[in-house]
């Protein structure tokens, strides 16, 4: 609290009748030091494996031209505003799934666990970089002012609950947290998404305002104490790697010098890479060696009926427009090359 109050002070966002707002980014002084504020979708837990090493990197490497101050998930403005604050100045830099800081770009609903639009984690980055993505999401958060850095994955979106689930039917009136998107797209199954502030989850899951999560895979229920207060592990998923960026506000971004911008992509990239070997071990570490959640599957069979409806759904974000339409083609594509490949891309 003190961290958000001393922010919200020097960034001029408090106002006389005690409430905030978000305002026109404060006066910097004049110095040569660069400091920048970054915050992340992140709770603390997490972060310190996500995020943290590599600012740590880049601050030292900066030697003094640069500082990045790293703020964790809500710690100076609520994750869905994110977005609003990078634009406006009022922060930095962000490190989100564009679904979660709330984009007001069509693309966000790709942003965070487009649903079955990976198998793998190592999907995101191929999609992006092989396939096209990076330059649509480069050209798209240009005309509203904020400069993408890249794009990366996490782990996959499994069901974590507090009763077993076997079968879709268990599925019905579940409680989940979970992200916009998927939110959306699971409804059809009888899923209730819930919205709390990350760090409440926890709690809401030993008051029983939440059955369970949606939100990760089993990684990040150990790191972040959620596999404390859940007994069960839904191997089918619905992601098999989210998808997340780093972002800054272009005026920021136009600041700094280019070797700081050369060592800033560099540090992000050494971010996304030591997550998908982090996630992509720790996935299979607990699933066989975990003590804390019994593993669970809905028959593969039953299961194609979610993979089937999200068929349905790619096709609806497609009319939303013509950049969600090029996006999806790109995915459809992609799947058709993957399974064309063959194993071990897809069997």
């Amino acid at each position: 609290m003190n961290s958000r109050r001393s922010f919200l002070k020097s960034a001029g966002l408090a106002t006389a009748a005690g409430a905030t707002a978000l305002a026109a980014p404060a006066v910097r002084a004049q110095d040569k030091k660069i400091t920048w504020r970054l915050q992340t979708y992140a709770g603390p837990a997490l972060a310190e494996f996500v995020i943290k090493p590599s600012i740590e990197a880049f601050n030292k490497a900066a030697n003094g031209a640069m500082e990045i101050e790293l703020y964790t998930s809500d710690q100076l403005v609520p994750t869905g505003e994110l977005f609003r604050a990078m634009q406006n100045g009022t922060i930095d830099a962000v490190q989100s799934d564009d679904d979660s800081m709330n984009s007001p770009l069509d693309i966000k609903v790709f942003g965070g666990y487009f649903p079955f639009a990976s198998r793998y984690n190592m999907d995101v980055p191929t999609l992006f970089y092989e396939y096209g993505l990076a330059d649509i999401w480069d050209k798209a958060y240009a005309e509203v002012g904020v400069q993408w850095i890249s794009a990366g994955a996490w782990d996959p979106c499994n069901f974590a609950t507090v009763k077993p689930i076997t079968s879709l039917a268990d599925l019905k009136g579940l409680k989940v947290f979970t992200f916009p998107t998927a939110g959306k797209f699971l409804s059809q199954f009888g899923v209730v998404p819930v919205t709390l502030p990350w760090e409440d989850v926890q709690v809401a899951m030993q008051t029983g305002e939440l059955d369970g999560l949606a939100w990760s895979g089993i990684t990040e229920d150990y790191t972040v104490g959620w596999a404390d207060v859940t007994d069960y592990f839904l191997t089918n998923n619905i992601s098999g790697g989210w998808c997340g960026s780093f972002f800054v506000n272009a005026d920021r971004w136009a600041e700094v010098p280019d070797y700081l911008k050369v060592l800033f992509r560099m540090c992000t990239d050494s971010s996304h890479l030591h997550r998908l070997h982090w996630y992509w071990g720790g996935e299979a570490k607990l699933r066989a060696h975990g003590d804390k959640m019994k593993l669970t599957t809905i028959p593969a069979e039953e299961w194609k009926t979610v993979e089937d409806a999200a068929g349905a759904f790619w096709d609806e974000i497609a009319t939303q427009s013509d950049r969600n339409a090029k996006v999806i083609e790109i995915l459809k594509q992609y799947q058709k090359d993957m399974v064309a490949a063959g194993p071990p891309y897809r069997s």
